[in-house]
């Protein structure tokens, strides 16, 4: 992607470059939000699962970890059918 000068209004670019920039700014949102997720993961998670840390988890602790993320997913999942549901 060429960079265009600091400070130059948007109208200034091509449209490619606008383009990029779009690209650009939607692929870093998405790595937020993952980076989010994964710290929502970590945050409920860990303490539920992880009893004491080792060099390597347990199977219980892999499964408990494994358990926990699926239903953080299916709640989130079910959160989001109920708003746009309540949309319509």
């Amino acid at each position: 992607m060429s960079s265009p000068e600091a400070g130059a209004p948007s109208s200034e670019l091509s449209s490619k470059q606008q383009q990029e920039i779009a690209k650009f700014i939607e692929t870093e949102q998405q790595k937020a939000k993952l980076q989010q997720a994964i710290h929502n993961f970590t945050s409920i998670c860990w303490p539920k699962c992880i009893t004491k840390v080792n060099d390597k988890l347990g199977k219980d602790e892999e499964q408990c970890l494994a358990n926990c993320v699926e239903r953080y997913l299916d709640c989130n999942f079910q959160i989001i059918k109920s708003l746009e549901a309540a949309k319509k």
